[in-house]
Order: C-alpha cells, then sequence, then structure tokens
C-alpha cells in the first residue's frame, strides 16, 4: 500500500478547512442530495462527499456508507486531492498502490474508485466528491464530463461555506473565519506549551482617506493593508480582518526575536508599498501587542479583549504625543 504524499500548500489547505467549520457537523441536504444523485446516475453502491483532515478523510456526505471517516493514510481521496483532475482506480485490486489496502481487502472491498478533488477559489483542495463500487469498471467521456459537473456543484457549495467565515474585500479570514481558526490554533498550543502571540492592528487616521478621497479609496487602502500582512506574515499565521479597519494576526510557536523581525519586515514592506503607490496618503497603523497566557486567556475572545485595550492605549499615547 502507498499512503498518500501532501500538497505542497499543506498548511495553508488545512488551516482553510479549519475555516470551513464543516468537519464533525451534522449531514446537510445540500451535499447529500449531491451523492444521493450521484449514486443513481453513475449505479454504484457508494458516492461520497470527502473532506481530507490532516490525519483522516471525514465525510459530510456519504450515501451508501456506514463510516463516518477513515484514517488519511489509507484513503483514496489523499491520493487525489494532488492532482487537479478525475483520479480513477479501475480496479484497485491491479494497482500496486492499493491492493493491500484495507479499503480494498476488507469492508467495504473497493474495486473501482473515481474521485474529483474539490478546490476553493485560492486552488487549494479540500477533499473529493468520489464514487465508490465493488466490481471494477471504467468511466467513459460523458461520465467524466459528468462528475467533473457534479464535483463544480459540490464546489459551489464549499465557496458558499467559505464565504460566510471570510471578509470579501480583502478575502482574509472575517470576524468568525478568525475566531475559529485561532480558537483551534491556541488549543494546539496549550497542548503542545508552545508561545502565541496575538496582534491587534488600527489603520490611524483612516477616516480622512474616506473622507477626502472617497469609500472606493478607502477600501483600496483596507487592500493594500491585507496584502502586506499576507506577506509579512508566515503561512502558519492566522490573519483576519475584524471589521472597519481592525486587522488582526495570532502568531503560534514564534519567539519574541522573530515576533520582532515579522513586525520589523511588515514596517519595511508597508514602507515601500507606500512609496510605491503614492496616492495622497500614507498607510500607517497602531497595533496591540499580548502574549497568550493559558491561566488569563480561557478563549480568544479574552485574549483579542486584551489585544484591543493594548492596541488603543498605543493609539491614545500616540494622539497625546501629537497635542
Amino acid at each position: 500500500m502507498l499512503a498518500p504524499g501532501e500538497p505542497e500548500n499543506e498548511a495553508v489547505r488545512l488551516k482553510q478547512l479549519q475555516s470551513l467549520k464543516l468537519l464533525d457537523t451534522a449531514p446537510e441536504e445540500r451535499f447529500d442530495r449531491l451523492t444521493r444523485l450521484a449514486r443513481r446516475l453513475f449505479n454504484v453502491p457508494i458516492a461520497l462527499v470527502s473532506l481530507v483532515d490532516a490525519n483522516r478523510q471525514w465525510f459530510k456526505s456519504s450515501a451508501g456508507l456506514d463510516a463516518s471517516e477513515t484514517p488519511r493514510e489509507v484513503s483514496f481521496c489523499g491520493h487525489a486531492i494532488l492532482q487537479d483532475e478525475i483520479l480513477e482506480v479501475c480496479d484497485a485490486e491491479q494497482d500496486e498502490r492499493f491492493h493491500d489496502n484495507p479499503l480494498v481487502t476488507e469492508q467495504p472491498g473497493i474495486r473501482f474508485y473515481a474521485g474529483h478533488p474539490l478546490g476553493l477559489e485560492d486552488g487549494s483542495k479540500m477533499g473529493t466528491l468520489c464514487l465508490l463500487d465493488t466490481k471494477p469498471r471504467k468511466l467513459n467521456d460523458e461520465e467524466r464530463d459528468l462528475l467533473r459537473d457534479l464535483a463544480s456543484m459540490a464546489e459551489q457549495e464549499l465557496v458558499a461555506v467559505q464565504m460566510a467565515s471570510m471578509d470579501e474585500l480583502t478575502l482574509l479570514s472575517n470576524r468568525r473565519g478568525f475566531r475559529t481558526l485561532a480558537q483551534h490554533a491556541l488549543r494546539v498550543c496549550g497542548r503542545l506549551s508552545r508561545p502565541a502571540t496575538l496582534l491587534f492592528f488600527d489603520l490611524n487616521d483612516f477616516k480622512p482617506i474616506n473622507d477626502r478621497f472617497g469609500h472606493a479609496e478607502g477600501d483600496s487602502a483596507l487592500k493594500t493593508f491585507a496584502d502586506v500582512l499576507r506577506i509579512a506574515f508566515r503561512e502558519s499565521d492566522v490573519i483576519g480582518r475584524l471589521g472597519g479597519d481592525e486587522f488582526v494576526a495570532l502568531l503560534t510557536g514564534a519567539s519574541h526575536v522573530e515576533t520582532a523581525a515579522i513586525m520589523a519586515r511588515l514596517g519595511e514592506i508597508l514602507e515601500e508599498r507606500n512609496a510605491t503607490l503614492q496616492r495622497g496618503y500614507d498607510i500607517h497603523f497602531s497595533v496591540g501587542q499580548i502574549e497568550y497566557d493559558p491561566e488569563r486567556h480561557g478563549s480568544i475572545d479574552s485574549l483579542l479583549a486584551d489585544a484591543d485595550a493594548a492596541m488603543y492605549a498605543q493609539k491614545k499615547g500616540r494622539r497625546d504625543s501629537l497635542n
């Protein structure tokens, strides 16, 4: 048996998957109708919408299968998300990757598999819409087109879920999405005794940008700052826009030296962007920085409250110094 490898963007992919807040949720008709339709159209005993988590594949919809998940290392879908097109296994017993896989040698006795990866707009593959049969078979061209169409419908549902946790303007996590991802990251830090730092950003003098240059230019400034955050921070960091001109970033496993280096890089990138754009204003920010204390911060909300207070203290100090 050959266990599936990981996509190159695995850290980002898993962050996106967590932000969907779909794992371990109840069945939903919008996904179940697709697997029921797939079973009927392809005349297969099993059709699944599978989400590939860090160590498992979990079935958001499973028509014809009682199991809710399997280990990722034995999953066919783990292989499918490594490519953009359909993964088709006509006879698993004759395929060196799967011939001794327990899903083939034991229940449900898979002989045929066809899975189309389900991606979000950034290209990250969350899982698959897949067909399973206990007999060998091969899809014809018309069937492959049909599977692509059904997978496209499943992707549209995933994007709809994602938009509920994404800020539409900046494409960062919104408040809901950030809280979900950050709370998960804090649990991991607490369990592994690793440090975490929350940075709470507020843009300085943002209202005059809207008043003088218009709201379209204000939106452009917000998108510019979001881009700078993406570049400056690491893939493992959780970044979000809480609303208005307030942004947050949660750094996990970063030392004080690493955090200082990231903030220095952020300042340099923003300075370069200000010089390049020359829009008649510069983007500046105040920031509150709080270290995660498991005893003091029982949730991400308490950490946010402390960082928010620290940010406003810095902003007030800046205003007082200008008066």
